[in-house]
């Protein structure tokens, strides 16, 4: 996609919400938007390779994946693979639950609501969201299962990226009672 073709402008980033199919099309297009902005910095990037790496780390050359403004590229990575784990999900709970209304998203550092995912319909569906190289990675998976365990909606999901399970399928073998764990192919 070419990022002068998506609009950053309208993008509110207090409130992302997925609808329908098309919605999530249209925040995915602003994170490949944003990827293409940062990758346009990366092969300016010249001279030393210490210097690259610091500049890459410490430096605004990245973009937020929905918002457009600059970030370091570290900082980029992370927010780019925590939306787009969100948004994917969001696209399976578009179709297990049509009775949500929809889903407000705020992954990572989006902390703007209690979960990383909840339905706009009050209690239904909450979901937690990560990318991992392994999903055992700092315990994130055990600790987003012991989050969602005490929480009161009805359907609750964790929802993960890892190059170790690279297929959108259930594993129960990682659930508890009243959570089902899901890894995504993006």
């Amino acid at each position: 996609m070419n990022p002068t073709s998506v609009s950053f402008e309208n993008a509110d980033p207090r409130d992302l919400i997925v609808r329908k199919l098309e919605d999530a099309d249209r925040l995915m297009g602003l994170v490949r938007a944003s990827a293409a902005l940062a990758q346009a910095q990366i092969g300016a990037l010249s001279g030393d390779p210490l210097d690259m790496l610091r500049r890459m780390k410490f430096d605004r050359i990245g973009y937020h994946p929905t918002e457009g403004r600059s970030l370091n590229l570290v900082e980029q990575i992370n927010q780019t693979w925590s939306m787009a784990v969100a948004i994917e999900a969001t696209r399976t709970l578009l179709e297990k639950h049509p009775e949500a209304g929809g889903f407000r998203l705020a992954p990572g550092a989006r902390a703007s609501i209690a979960l990383d995912i909840m339905s706009i319909a009050p209690d239904l569906v909450g979901a937690e969201t990560f990318a991992a190289v392994d999903p055992d990675n700092n315990r994130k998976l055990k600790t987003d299962l012991e989050k969602l365990v005490t929480r009161t909606e009805q359907h609750k999901y964790i929802f993960f990226m890892s190059p170790r399970f690279p297929r959108t399928e259930r594993h129960a073998r990682f659930e508890v009672p009243g959570v089902e764990v899901w890894s995504l192919e993006i």
